[in-house]
């Protein structure tokens, strides 16, 4: 029993983590809509797995902010309003000019394959942007941060950010999904601050990262 109990910790634990990533998928798709309720039971049965795995993965989107937990009634997708959105799009803002003003600001010179790596997810990203598949974006758009993030070494600041942006995308995809035509409103300069990261430009990738801040709140009417 001993020399099989790593293995099925490590596909218990890749199982939790499938099915946190695809109801993960389902929220920011506008799929599990916000204050949506759902329990465990209904969806270890959509996915065909058992309630354990499910559990922890509910619990870990709890951990994230995208789910709340009601007593006696299972599980609920979290509602942002307009003032935590605000809120969010502020405190990543402060966070990242912690890292390029702070004692021990500095642009990290990642390794080629890491700068290939990150302007193909930023070159999918914008044409995503361009054509308005708002889809497509979303997915990429959060690889493009999270490789980003990776570059500052810090895992901690990583984490924090990308969960922020999950959250942010909950709260703007309805409304986006409200708009008849997204080509042409969604922001386009991935590549742009792939190029300045590339270039050791500190100053424009700050400069593009405050642009995007900026467009998240102008883009869902929330301006700051």
């Amino acid at each position: 029993m001993a020399a099989d109990w790593p293995g099925g910790v490590v596909r218990r634990n890749t199982l939790r983590r499938q099915i946190a990533d695809a109801l993960r998928d389902e929220v920011l798709a506008g799929r599990l809509p916000c204050g949506h309720r759902f329990t465990v039971k209904e969806i270890a049965e959509q996915y065909g797995v058992s309630a354990t795995p499910v559990r922890e993965a509910l619990l870990d989107l709890c951990a994230q902010g995208l789910l709340d937990i009601e007593e006696h009634r299972g599980f609920k997708v979290r509602a942002f309003t307009a003032d935590d959105y605000r809120a969010m799009v502020e405190a990543r803002t402060l966070v990242v000019e912690g890292v390029f003003r702070g004692p021990g600001a500095h642009l990290p010179r990642p390794p080629a394959e890491d700068l290939l790596s990150l302007r193909r997810r930023a070159e999918e990203a914008e044409r995503a942007a361009r054509a308005g598949d708002l889809d497509v974006l979303i997915g990429y758009d959060l690889r493009f941060w999270r490789e980003l993030g990776g570059l500052v070494g810090n895992a901690y600041i990583r984490e924090f950010l990308d969960r922020l942006r999950v959250q942010t995308w909950m709260f703007a995809v309805p409304l986006l999904r409200d708009r008849q035509e997204l080509r042409g409103l969604l922001w386009q300069g991935h590549r742009a601050l792939a190029d300045a990261i590339a270039r050791h430009d500190p100053a424009e990738a700050q400069r593009l990262i405050a642009e995007y801040n900026a467009h998240a709140l102008t883009l869902v009417g929330t301006p700051g």
